[in-house]
């Protein structure tokens, strides 16, 4: 422990997680994918770094990355700076999760730290990551180590756990061939994502993604995997187009082995017919005791159990590296080997030649360290050696058979060397094969004569070959391959994104979406989209759940019909994972009302505004942002848009909104306004000076006649996003007049359907913002139904999820209350937290306020079950009547409304007792 004087206290090792979230697309605190942690202090919250001694020394000592990084102050050495100055200790584990990924070849530098309001001696620390399971791992270090130089654990051993998390980074990294393509692919903005944790890659969207799996690609065929794997088949079909290769047979026994050897003549070479990386290689075979004891090692390769026998062709060991038909690479492998200096011994010299920094395990480093194994030693005692020998100054010893690079090799680039004659035959060879990227093995006296003439011949073609001697060549320029890979996957001016729309608000994103989507299905577009109902596809859905999150959106993006994609953002998506994709094209933004305040630390709608401004900040500079200018708090986030913002507005001229609107299309801007005339209302498009009329309100179907206020809105949200987007008017405008809310098109969004005479409304509305707008609705449709009858009731079934706060439940009764004559409360099936009828209580409570105060209402009922809720309504309702449903399980609901109407025509009328509605439920026509 430390004490420190000023503060009369001890610095104990208290800092700590709280709470830990991987953001995995643009979110509130950063334009990219992050890791956020909470964390808390402790009494830390009274220690800066310069009150702690040695602290800056010691993670220094343990971290010398860290005075690479500036910090704030935008130089090197900046932060250095700081923790000589005195930063607290969440700053300082932010920077140490950056250095520990920096270590492990992860070149992130994005993070920031900021205290949690209100909370004293708590922190948000965000930085970026590559590998998710690696950013994470770097945080825990992080604070392990932070604490240990507060307070010393004896069990902590730095060294140990630096290799442990080393170790742990290189288990689920890329290999240097996958991490090659990627990188191409990052530098020409082609989107990726990783499908598994090896080197499973999407490349691109939607119809445009291509699939890679370490350098085989969703373009390599598979009969010419299958025909490289078989050895013995690819040496005939090469030796059948006249190219060089050796002779050779395969072979299930040690005798047939010996037989063929003989046939042949010696010296041969035994491997495994379907192999790889030189794995039961074993060559320069001098007799029939060096074939049988070379046989089995061949054969435990082998997974089919055969055995190549061909002639040992002499010569250095050339790999030709052919992608879509041309030559991309040579590279020369030298097996690994060591030489000697006259003092030290063989194993020493391998101890030395593996300190070199360059070698690591496996695909860790550009070298693989050499391993003393028993073909290693039984291969220096071949040359007449001892591990334990030491060799003469300048004598060479081999201690592998093959030169790849996984068994300790190094590669010499030979690019530009190579023989015309060789590169033509290199490139015959992968087209008879019919690989797009193929390994051509050569073996010959050198690549820069003709091999028909120096005696050389191909002894292999591999498929999926490694880039890493090309790409990190112990001699020589590295060659960038990766780049024919990319141009062959997607050619100059070949797309790899497909458009994206993102619309988020508190009320109206799922209809929008929908409005949007059949926009775009009409153009003949293939549109999937996510929304709170599920995701679809191509208008069929896939999945029946709450998807407006970012998984649902990557689960779009992968599918490969998909070219247009909708997504509705919700705000709970957001604060979890981020966006769960890079950026959108066309960012809409509804409007932002007090709803789920109270939540993971949103407490105001400021907050909240900030929250859903997450899509406008992902929206490229050739992007767009569809604002509402009605609202104020969606009118200041035009400052957040990169791209240029399309305006949409219900104001009349003269207003503030308005204004804006004029002035912003004096300077060549776009918007949607509202043209109020004798016949009604028309939605005008403005770019510029320009005018285009686009649709009379009146007359589209799903604003009920332009008495459903909201969806004039959304109307007028969808075809702004359309042209923003690039769809011509006469398709917005189609697209629009064949929309409506049945419930085909737009299930439980204000689907209307009469039962035995009464009216019925389904709706989602669960908020008090959306229940102000449903209300006007009711009203609107409440008066043209008392033209016709006496004041007929006003019947509404309401509820609200369990995670708002008890004000705002109060105030959805309260607004309720104004507008129907009788209101019936229930509960959703999800508590979200509360007891069952806490939820419906405070909702009941608001509307006796509001009963108090003179609102229309007469009378409020408590029916916490859905279908029993909805059953009691209808039975009250009489012909004539007006009923809404604002329903959770709107399958559920249709379902009781058609056992309702059947109940009816067949004379039994309605009862408790009626059949349970089907959960799976898909209305017939007259419902």
């Amino acid at each position: 422990m430390t004490e420190t004087p000023l503060t009369g206290g001890r610095a104990t090792a208290d800092l700590a997680i709280i709470e830990t979230r991987v953001y995995r697309g643009a979110n509130v605190w950063s334009y990219d994918r992050s890791i956020h942690l909470v964390v808390d202090l402790g009494s830390l919250e009274q220690f800066p770094t310069n009150m702690i001694p040695s602290f800056t020394d010691n993670i220094l000592q343990m971290l010398p990355g860290l005075r690479e990084h500036s910090c704030s102050r935008g130089r090197r050495g900046g932060f250095v700076e700081r923790l000589n100055e005195g930063t607290w200790l969440g700053h300082v584990a932010e920077h140490a999760a950056l250095a520990l990924q920096q270590v492990v070849g992860h070149d992130i530098r994005r993070g920031k730290t900021r205290q949690v309001k209100g909370e004293p001696g708590r922190y948000n620390v965000i930085f970026g990551y590559v590998d998710e399971q690696v950013g994470l791992a770097a945080a825990r270090l992080a604070v392990r180590l932070v604490n240990h130089l507060v307070e010393a654990d004896p069990e902590f051993e730095w060294e140990d756990e630096l290799e442990a998390f080393i170790k742990r980074a290189s288990r689920t990294a890329f290999g240097p061939s996958t991490q090659a393509i990627v990188d191409e692919a990052v530098s020409r903005d082609i989107p990726w994502i990783r499908l598994n944790q090896h080197s499973l890659v999407q490349l691109g969207q939607g119809v445009h993604a291509k699939r890679i799996r370490a350098t085989m690609t969703s373009e390599t065929s598979s009969i010419a995997v299958d025909i490289a794997s078989d050895k013995d088949l690819t040496t005939r079909l090469l030796g059948a187009a006249g190219l060089p290769v050796p002779k050779q047979e395969s072979v299930r026994t040690a005798d047939q082995a010996v037989t063929v050897a003989k046939r042949i003549g010696f010296p041969v070479v035994v491997k495994p017919l379907d192999g790889n990386h030189g794995r039961g290689v074993c060559l320069d075979l001098q007799d029939e005791d060096d074939v049988r004891e070379a046989f089995p090692i061949a054969a435990e390769q082998s997974r089919r159990g055969w055995v190549i026998v061909e002639s040992f062709v002499t010569g250095k060991d050339y790999r030709c590296l052919i992608i879509d038909g041309r030559l991309a690479a040579v590279a020369e492998r030298v097996p690994a080997s060591v030489t000697g200096d006259g003092t030290s011994t063989i194993e020493d010299l391998v101890e030395m030649a593996n300190a070199d920094p360059r070698r690591g395990v496996g695909h860790e480093k550009v070298l693989t360290r050499i391993k003393i194994d028993a073909a290693a030693i039984e291969r220096v005692r071949d040359q007449g050696h001892e591990m334990t020998d030491v060799l003469e100054a300048g004598t060479q010893v081999k201690l592998a058979l093959t030169g790849n690079m996984s068994t300790g090799g190094i590669s010499i680039d030979r690019t530009f060397e190579a023989h015309p004659e060789n590169v033509e035959i290199a490139e015959e060879a992968a087209r008879i094969i019919g690989l797009d990227i193929a390994g051509i093995d050569f073996i010959c006296p050198d690549i820069t004569e003709p091999v028909r003439e120096t005696g050389g011949a191909i002894c292999e073609v591999n498929a999926a070959p490694g880039f890493r001697m090309h790409t990190h060549p112990t001699i020589g320029e590295p060659q960038f391959i990766a780049k024919p890979v990319v141009d062959m996957l997607f050619p100059p001016g070949a797309p790899s994104r497909i458009p994206i729309v993102a619309v988020t608000g508190t009320n109206g994103k799922t209809t929008t979406s929908r409005m949007i989507s059949h926009i775009f299905k009409g153009m003949g577009r293939k549109v999937g989209m996510t929304s709170t109902d599920g995701v679809v596809i191509d208008e069929r859905l896939l999945i029946r759940a709450d998807a407006s999150g970012p998984r649902s959106a990557r689960m779009v993006l992968q599918n490969p019909r998909v070219d247009f994609a909708v997504f509705e953002v919700a705000r709970g998506g957001i604060l979890r994972e981020g966006l769960g994709y890079e950026r959108n094209d066309v960012a809409v933004v509804l409007n932002v009302q007090p709803d789920h305040l109270g939540l993971r630390g949103i407490d105001t709608v400021e907050q909240l505004a900030d929250v859903k401004a997450v899509v406008v900040e992902a929206v490229p500079r050739d992007g767009h942002a569809v604002l509402n200018a009605d609202d104020p708090l969606v009118r200041e986030m035009r400052r957040r848009c990169s791209g240029q913002v399309v305006w949409f507005s219900m104001e009349e001229p003269g207003t503030e909104a308005r204004d804006m609107i004029d002035a912003h299309c004096r300077r060549g801007g776009k918007a949607l306004i509202l043209a109020p005339s004798d016949r009604g209302e028309m939605i005008v498009v403005k770019h510029g000076r320009r005018e285009m009329q686009l649709a009379w309100t009146h007359l589209l179907p799903s604003t009920f006649g332009g008495r459903a206020r909201m969806n004039v809105q959304n109307a007028m949200a969808a075809a702004a996003a359309a042209f923003a987007a690039g769809a011509p008017l006469h398709d917005i405008r189609q697209g629009m007049r064949t929309f409506s809310t049945n419930y085909y098109q737009s299930p439980g969004r204000l689907n209307e359907v009469e039962v035995n005479g009464v009216n019925v409304i389904i709706d989602y509305c669960h908020n008090a913002p959306g229940m102000r707008m449903l209300g006007d609705f009711v009203d609107r449709v409440g008066d043209s139904l008392d033209h016709e009858l006496a004041r007929p009731s006003r019947i509404g079934v309401i509820a609200t999820a369990g995670d708002r706060r008890d004000e705002d439940m109060r105030e959805l009764g309260h607004i309720a209350a104004q507008h129907f004559d009788v209101v019936v409360v229930r509960e959703d099936e999800a508590l979200r937290g509360r007891e069952r009828g806490e939820t419906a209580g405070f909702v009941a409570e608001g509307v006796r306020n509001a009963m108090e105060e003179g609102a229309r209402c007469k009378q409020v009922e408590v029916i916490i079950e859905e279908v029993d809720a909805i059953r009691h309504a209808m039975s009250r309702a009489n012909r004539g009547d007006l009923v809404v449903l604002c329903v959770d399980k709107h399958p559920q609901v249709m379902g009781e409304l058609e056992n309702w109407s059947n109940q009816a025509q067949a004379g039994s009328g309605a009862s408790d007792e009626s059949p349970g509605a089907d959960p799976d439920y898909t209305p017939s026509p007259q419902a």
